[in-house]
């Protein structure tokens, strides 16, 4: 069993950089992320607060698709309402203590490439590969902003408001994890990250 742990801030190019790392190493991918955007969905869906029914749900993932009790919500959890809303869920300790506890379940089997805010530091600290990747806010901005096809300053404004809760967040703050490589992607183009990360861990299989 081999786990690739890639965190970073949003628009860091996670999801992207991850996908291609799995598909490189014959891994599976995992984006922890849309885990939250899941409970966060329940909860909304239901009117109730995320962390009364973020232990009763069953996420799983399969391949690129998200399934939450069994129903595939892949395209409703990147809603941006929905992206607020698991940003605020992930701040709560009782929510992150669900959810991690089922992430921790899927790793356990099988060669993983699992990307977030917290896998090297807390989901996985044994992870054989650490990165932490990001890339200056305003290039993580304009990516996020082509991907969405919004304005990018409300994309850098909204964003700046998710990353100071990330990193002051009493519980699983973001930093890189001990042992993280740091992996600055402003000027790299996206087979030009995968390949370094791909290479950090073929080091580590032999």
């Amino acid at each position: 069993m081999t786990v690739v742990a890639i965190d970073g801030p949003a628009g860091a190019g996670k999801s992207s950089v991850a996908r291609g790392v799995a598909e490189q190493l014959g891994f599976t991918y995992l984006d922890t992320g849309a885990m939250y955007r899941a409970v966060a969905l329940a909860a909304a869906e239901r009117g109730a607060e995320p962390a009364s029914v973020a232990s009763s749900l069953k996420i799983e993932a399969q391949g690129e698709r998200i399934l939450l009790d069994g129903h595939d919500v892949t395209d409703e959890i990147r809603a941006p309402e929905v992206s607020e809303a698991a940003s605020r869920a992930a701040a709560d300790p009782a929510v992150r203590r669900a959810v991690v506890e089922q992430q921790r379940r899927l790793l356990d089997a099988g060669d993983w490439v699992a990307e977030g805010r917290d896998i090297g530091t807390v989901v996985a600290p044994d992870a054989e590969v650490k990165v932490f990747l990001t890339a200056d806010p305003e290039e993580r901005a304009r990516r996020r902003a082509a991907e969405l096809g919004i304005d990018p300053a409300r994309v850098l404004a909204e964003q700046a408001i998710r990353d100071e809760r990330d990193r002051t967040r009493e519980h699983s703050p973001l930093e890189p994890a001990a042992g993280a490589v740091v992996l600055d992607s402003t000027h790299l183009t996206l087979p030009e990250v995968v390949q370094r990360i791909a290479e950090l861990a073929s080091g580590t299989q032999g």
